[in-house]
């Protein structure tokens, strides 16, 4: 049997890392693996209304920069009629069949990406020092998603939880290793636990 070896195998370390000593209130920063993402996109021609599609009782969000979820699955706005799906669990059938692909482009993302989580009271502060986004509350709060960049890497952004400030985020699998490290190099500062 083949074992998958995740997008950051070889870049994530566990321990201590950066400005840690004496600190209670340290980043925790972990590679998320196993993640089921699809993105859909409704066709220009289709005239499907997407307001009435619904998977699992959780509407299309349909503006930037909203999110729907429940406890499986998230939705994320990632451009007009366009959606990215994330779960732990498998998301194919769930697709398919509140999809069709005359009407819409569906592509399974799963193994195309690395994600990790950073969670800590300066989780927005790392991201404030590669990304043009407004991170402002009032712009950007929990169950907001962005398309941007980080320090030149292309990467979509999930505001996941406020207490503790979590976000999780995904690159580009070839650009992951480069993405991850910048991310812990912008960390250094704060302390961060690598679990």
């Amino acid at each position: 049997m083949i074992e998958k070896v995740s997008a950051l195998h070889f870049d994530h370390h566990k321990g201590l890392f950066g400005d840690h000593e004496g600190k209670n209130n340290l980043l925790k920063i972990k590679e998320i693996k196993d993640l089921n993402i699809f993105q859909v996109a409704k066709f220009k021609k289709s005239s499907v209304d997407i307001s009435q599609i619904k998977i699992d009782d959780v509407s299309l969000p349909l503006s930037n920069p909203l999110v729907s979820h429940n406890s499986d699955i998230r939705i994320l706005w990632t451009g007009p009629d366009t959606w990215t799906f994330i779960s732990e669990n498998p998301l194919k059938e769930k697709i398919t069949s509140s999809f069709n692909d005359i009407d819409f482009g569906i592509t399974d993302l799963s193994h195309s990406r690395a994600a990790i989580q950073i969670q800590g009271d300066n989780a927005i502060d790392v991201l404030k020092k590669g990304s043009p986004v407004n991170f402002n509350e009032d712009q950007f709060s929990v169950n907001s998603s962005a398309n941007t960049t980080y320090n030149g890497i292309n990467i979509l952004i999930d505001f996941i939880s406020l207490e503790p400030k979590t976000l999780n985020i995904y690159s580009l699998r070839s650009f992951g290793g480069s993405f991850y490290h910048s991310i812990t190099d912008s960390a250094l500062e704060y302390g961060y636990e690598g679990i």
